[in-house]
């Protein structure tokens, strides 16, 4: 596929390596060629790397399987999840998981990503619902403009929300991002 095509969470195959996209920008320096500046994680020792591409260029996207599991809990182990077709369970790493730790909660339906029948890599759904567990509250008047406040989820990630968003209530978090969308 062409570095054009290049987008976030994606994973390529660059040598011996599985690099996953973590950003991606496009620049048009001047009046030269544009490029693609991009940021690679490499999912095997989790070093990053930068790299930059012509749109003409051609990468590799790794041929990676997919299984639908559900994520059961965390203990000392790691995380487990439950395989939804042959109900095995399966131990991932804190190194594996990474920042998407900050959106798992008990039942969440995920996909796992294996490559040559080893687990790489988790790929959340795009949005997730989430309980706000500490909020300050609004003050009534400021509604100015787009005004936020933090809040704590159920998971400890920390979110701005809008003023009337009240302790207890169910949000849904972006999950590419960590942005508020909305209530759920």
């Amino acid at each position: 596929m062409k570095a054009s095509e290049l987008k976030r969470g994606m994973i390529i195959r660059e040598g011996g390596d599985l690099l996953v996209v973590v950003e991606v920008e496009h620049r048009t320096p001047g009046n030269l060629r544009a490029i693609y500046q991009t940021t690679l994680k490499n999912i095997i020792n989790g070093k990053l790397v930068n790299r930059r591409f012509s749109p003409t260029d051609t990468v590799e996207k790794a041929d990676l399987e997919s299984k639908k599991v559900q994520y059961l809990y965390r203990d000392h182990a790691g995380f487990h999840f439950m395989d939804m077709t042959s109900y095995e369970t399966i131990v991932l790493d804190d190194q594996m998981i990474g920042q998407s730790k900050d959106y798992l909660k008990e039942n969440l339906e995920v996909e796992v990503l294996y490559y040559e029948h080893r687990p790489v890599a988790i790929e959340l759904p795009v949005s997730v619902a989430l309980r706000i567990t500490e909020s300050a509250p609004g003050a009534k008047g400021d509604t100015s403009g787009r005004a936020m406040k933090p809040a704590t989820l159920e998971t400890g990630l920390v979110i701005n929300v809008p003023l009337f968003i009240e302790e207890g209530e169910t949000v849904l978090v972006d999950t590419r991002s960590g942005d508020y969308i909305g209530r759920a």
